[in-house]
């Protein structure tokens, strides 16, 4: 059993992860490094896809844990 302040920082734990990763990613699309030539218009680098495997792997990771603390907050018992 997770206790309610656990859950918590697991809520705002995954809370963080779906706010800072996002806005990660749209820096790493803006940045000249992820295409070969025009942005959009271009083949996508090595690093584009790097750092896509990497954002799209923490997101998930931090839905994960949005969801079990967020479980574990709603089954715990109110004292």
């Amino acid at each position: 059993m997770i206790s309610k302040a656990a859950a918590r920082f697991l809520v705002l734990a995954g809370l963080f992860n779906m706010v800072i990763w996002p806005r990660f990613a749209m820096a790493i699309v803006d940045d000249d490094r992820a295409w070969a030539d025009q942005q959009w218009s271009s083949a996508p680098t090595a690093f584009f896809w790097v750092h896509a495997l990497l954002i799209s792997t923490a997101i998930a990771i931090g839905l994960g844990i949005l969801l079990v603390g967020v479980r574990a907050h709603r089954s715990s018992p109110s004292r």
